[in-house]
This record gives structure tokens, C-alpha cells and sequence, in this order.
């Protein structure tokens, strides 16, 4: 008996052994792979600026898409004024800035955006701080910044999801992604405000997968926290995190605590705390937010550039990202109980579509930049399945599929951003880029 397990012993060894031989050159060549993929996501997402005459970079400027939009938007202006603020008075002025924001929205017939988007603003304070960049560059460089952030976390998630494989084909797709890229190369909030709500569901949901972990449960509140600090108005995911928490029930993607159940709503409330002591009280703060949203509903060009049927968004994206959003519905129509992750990404979708899409004169394709990690895993998963039928070349089949959609998605954001200066990511500027419509 003793021999037998002393073999069995031996042989369990032995097939360790050889299996880590295996896996040794494959775990290095999918490092490898990521880290190609990272360094020409990393290049695409650089600033122009590094690229103009005279910088390090100049040299590469033939190489480098450079968006044809030159011009400082209005928003990028705002964000500017309240960096220069914030670098003259420091921190503690900022309940001046909340305030001097309420005296100027007062007299405006419609809404400019308010400073409560704290941390896109400090960020950009700090960046400016460190490195002794403009304030506006600041701001272009954080976006950059996160954006990379944004691509690194999307293929860390997928790896902890579903292995390097995935990883590695959710990373080609969200590194040319042009709706990612677009919003690098702007000092928009919204790209900065997608790794925040990346991170908050990608935390969530490991705290689903490992219940009661208070270092899962710290980082989860904090990633909330921080995206209140980010949006005032982030109302939208944490629904959609509630309906994941509501319909994790019947779906079980995990085991909910009641732990997380108090972490979901304690994230939130800290952020909005905060915000509340930054603006000076909570008076200052609820009138700051009622202006900022009362005045919206009268701005011309909300109401021009904003409004439309519940669908808009997906024509929006029909025009950005065909490809991926048909590949994304061949996934949704073959749903099981057994696809988890696909029913995971399906739900945070559809939960915060059906809120943004009723938000009256606010619908633009920037605010969904937080689905183009969602939609990609569906997309790539209707890719693995459409191989299947093909065993014998189904991996030569994925990749070239990868590849292909990937130059596609890379096709369209040269058509949209390089060869038209497309700025706002409206249905108006998306068919006028892609020569649908014409006239000015």
C-alpha cells in the first residue's frame, strides 16, 4: 500500500512537473503578447502635444493618428479655469470655486458644468503641480493617463474572468477601440470617469467571488467612493451594481454578503460626504447640483445635441463600432444560465442603458465610454462560439477574426477623428464624419 501511494505520489510530481515545463513558454509568450499590445495601446493614447515641433517625441508624429479637432472645447476651457483656481488658492479655496460657480450659473440661461467633478479637477491640479504642465495639458495628460489605465485594468479583469487567452483578445480590441481613443486625446471627463467604473465593477465583482475578503470590500467602497468624487451624476452605474446585486439571486454569479450589500451603499454616501465638506456644506452643495441640472434643460445646445429616442445610443454605436455591437447581439440572443461573466456584462449594460436613456436632453456616446470593455467581452465571446463549428482551425479562425475587427475598430476611428475633426460624439457629427450626411 505504502508503494502504491509512494507512486501515485511520484507520478502527481512528475505531472506537475511537466505541466509547468508547458506552461513556463506560454504564461512568458502571453506576457509578451500584452505587453506589444500595451505599448501600441499606449502610443495611440498619447497626447498630441508630445508629438508637435520641438517635443521628444516629434520624430514620431508620421506614425501617430492625430486627431483632426485642434481646438480647445468648451467644456476643456471650464475644466482649465477651475485647475487654475484650485493651483491659486490650494485646496482650501475650494468651496470659493463651488461658489463663485453658483453666482456665475445663476446669471447663465443655460447649464455649464459644475466643479463638483472633483477629482478629474485635482487630478489635473496635481499633475500640474508635479510636473509643471499647463493646466490644459495637465488635464490632456490625465486623460491619457487613465486612459492606459483603462486598457491595463480591462485586460486584468478579463484575466481573472476568463484566463490569458481572453485577456490577450480583449486587450487587442479595447486598444484600438476608437471611442477609448478619442477620449485620450480630449481633456473630457469621461475617459477618466470609465476607470473608475471599470474598477467599481471589476471589485464587485470579486467581492462576489470571494465573499467577506475585507481587502476586496476596502478597495470596492473606495473605487465608489472615488467615482462620486469623479460624477457628481454616476447615479447610473451604482444602479446598475444594484440590479447586478438584486438579479445575482437567480443568476448567481456569486455569493452576496451582507457585507457587500452595506459596502455598496456605504461607497456612494462617503463620496457625497466629501463632496459636501469640499463645496462647503450641504446647502452649497444641493444648490450647486439643482443649478447644474435645472439650467441643463434650458442650454440650446443640450437640447439640439442631446435629446432623442431611447435607441439613439445604439445607432450611435451602430456608427462608431458596428462590428462589435452586432457580434455583441449574436451573444445576447444565445444567453444561458451557464454563460456567467456574459450575463454579468449583459445586466451592467442593459441596467445603466435603461437609465441614461431617459435622461432628458443627455444622451451622448461619451457617457458610454464605460461600456466598451462589457461590449467587447460579448463581442469576443460570439467570436469563440462562431469558431466552434470549425474545431480543427477554430484558433487560427479567433485570431485572424481578432485582428480583422480590430483594424476595422482602428478603420473607424481614422474615418471619424483623424480625417474629420470630430469633437462631440453626437449622431449629427458621427454621419457627417462618416460622409453619411452632408452640407455643414
Amino acid at each position: 500500500m505504502l508503494l502504491y501511494d509512494a507512486k501515485r505520489l511520484h507520478l502527481r510530481v512528475r505531472h506537475f512537473q511537466v505541466m509547468s515545463v508547458i506552461e513556463a513558454p506560454s504564461r512568458k509568450i502571453d506576457i509578451v503578447s500584452l505587453a506589444i499590445i500595451f505599448a501600441i495601446g499606449i502610443f495611440l493614447r498619447v497626447t498630441p502635444q508630445a508629438f508637435a515641433p520641438g517635443a521628444s517625441l516629434h520624430f514620431l508624429a508620421p506614425l501617430h493618428p492625430q486627431p483632426a479637432w485642434t481646438k480647445t472645447g468648451f467644456d476643456e476651457g471650464l475644466y482649465r479655469e477651475y485647475v487654475n483656481a484650485l493651483s491659486g488658492g490650494g485646496l482650501g479655496s475650494y468651496p470659493d470655486i463651488v461658489e463663485g460657480y453658483i453666482d456665475v450659473q445663476k446669471r447663465l440661461p443655460g447649464s455649464i458644468l459644475p466643479p463638483l467633478r472633483f477629482l478629474f479637477i485635482f487630478t489635473g491640479y496635481v499633475w500640474h503641480s508635479i510636473f509643471g504642465s499647463e493646466a490644459l495639458d495637465a488635464l490632456h495628460q490625465v486623460a491619457s493617463f487613465f486612459s492606459v489605465l483603462t486598457l491595463a485594468l480591462a485586460a486584468f479583469f478579463v484575466w481573472r474572468v476568463r484566463g490569458p487567452t481572453w485577456a490577450i483578445a480583449i486587450a487587442v480590441l479595447m486598444a484600438v477601440a476608437p471611442t477609448q481613443i478619442h477620449m485620450s486625446q480630449h481633456a473630457l471627463v469621461d475617459g477618466f470617469f470609465t476607470f473608475w467604473a471599470t474598477l467599481a465593477l471589476w471589485l464587485f465583482w470579486e467581492n462576489l467571488q470571494t465573499p467577506r475578503d475585507w481587502r476586496w470590500l476596502a478597495g470596492y467602497i473606495s473605487a465608489l467612493a472615488l467615482l462620486v468624487l469623479t460624477k457628481e451624476n454616476s447615479f447610473f452605474v451604482w444602479i446598475a451594481l444594484v440590479v447586478l446585486l438584486i438579479t445575482n439571486r437567480w443568476l448567481q454569479f456569486g455569493t452576496v454578503t451582507r457585507e457587500l450589500v452595506i459596502a455598496t451603499v456605504l461607497g456612494p454616501l462617503l463620496g457625497v460626504v466629501v463632496l459636501i465638506f469640499l463645496a462647503g456644506g450641504i446647502d452649497t452643495f444641493v444648490q450647486s447640483y439643482q443649478l447644474s441640472i435645472g439650467k441643463n434643460f434650458q442650454l440650446h445646445y443640450a437640447i439640439l445635441t442631446g435629446d432623442g429616442p431611447w435607441y439613439r445610443y445604439l445607432v450611435d454605436l451602430m456608427l462608431v463600432s458596428p462590428i462589435v455591437l452586432v457580434l455583441a447581439f449574436g451573444t445576447l440572443f444565445r444567453l444561458n444560465r451557464t454563460m456567467k461573466p456574459e450575463l454579468f456584462m449583459s445586466i451592467f449594460i442593459g441596467a445603466s442603458y435603461l437609465v441614461m436613456c431617459n435622461v432628458k436632453y443627455g444622451m451622448n456616446l461619451r457617457y458610454t465610454n464605460m461600456w466598451d470593455l462589457p461590449l467587447r467581452f460579448l463581442a469576443f465571446s460570439q467570436i469563440v462560439w462562431l469558431a466552434s463549428f470549425a474545431k480543427r482551425f477554430q484558433t487560427a479562425i479567433i485570431a485572424t477574426a481578432v485582428l480583422l475587427l480590430a483594424a476595422i475598430e482602428f478603420h473607424q476611428y481614422i474615418v471619424l477623428a483623424v480625417r474629420y475633426p470630430l469633437y462631440e460624439l453626437i449622431t449629427h457629427d458621427l454621419l457627417q464624419a462618416l460622409s453619411i450626411l452632408k452640407g455643414p
